[in-house]
């Protein structure tokens, strides 16, 4: 069997990982003296890099960040000194997802929520965790879309059971009359069992009106989060 016929058994054996340096780490075998074993080690954590980094890509794209590129890495601390930084990082360990903890970001406009509810989301794939990322208006139009397609029950299932749900931008629209219903089935359907992320201005002198049922939502007696953040300061650039 020759190199080529080799990369091809091994692609059939699902090993694409070995398959593709197979011929550079046998040149590096010729090159430098490699025992058999050492040579066979190179080969698995190359297989086993090349897996974990498709599976952190599968699990990103999963998620459906709006912004895949925003990490705590590149968040500017700085504009916002009243920020509670310890608290960020914190969640970025992704404790309160063990402990199937629920957490609320608020903020006026452009204060940076989205952006540290996505580098959590980030931080929490990365840490082996499973996330979906909706801005609520689109969690509500994928839901309604499941109704009309006959597949609201394993929607709710998968929204249900995901480990970290990150709600953006939470009463920013107007939203649907059966909105607040929807969403505190959601919440309700998750608490205590999986981790919710919600990010708001709601209760930071934005107009209510824009939600229209937002009091049997936000201040449900059984929907209380764990965790609490106040993202104040001027917009985030």
């Amino acid at each position: 069997m020759n190199i080529i016929e080799l990369q091809r058994a091994l692609r059939q054996l699902r090993l694409g990982g070995i398959a593709t340096v197979l011929e550079t780490r046998l040149h590096q075998a010729q090159a430098e003296p490699m025992a058999p074993i050492d040579l066979i080690s190179c080969l698995v954590a190359d297989e086993l890099t090349r897996r974990s980094e498709r599976l952190l890509d599968r699990r990103r794209k999963q998620a459906a960040f709006r912004d895949p590129h925003k990490t705590l890495d590149n968040f500017d601390f700085t504009f916002n000194p009243k920020m509670n930084r310890s608290l960020v990082f914190d969640l970025a360990t992704c404790a309160f997802i063990d402990k199937r903890e629920d957490a609320l970001f608020l903020g006026p406009g452009g204060a940076g929520k989205s952006h540290l509810a996505q580098a959590i989301g980030l931080a929490a794939i990365q840490q082996g965790y499973r996330v979906m990322y909706r801005e609520t208006h689109v969690l509500l139009d994928d839901l309604a879309e499941a109704v009309a397609d006959g597949t609201r029950k394993q929607f709710m299932e998968s929204v249900a059971t995901v480990p970290l749900l990150i709600i953006d931008d939470f009463g920013m629209r107007k939203l649907p009359l059966t909105a607040a219903e929807d969403l505190l089935e959601i919440i309700m359907r998750r608490y205590e069992r999986a981790s919710t992320l919600l990010t708001s201005n709601r209760l930071c002198g934005a107009p209510h009106k824009r939600f229209n049922a937002e009091s049997s939502f936000m201040l449900s007696p059984d929907s209380d989060p764990a965790i609490f953040s106040q993202v104040e300061g001027s917009r985030f650039a």
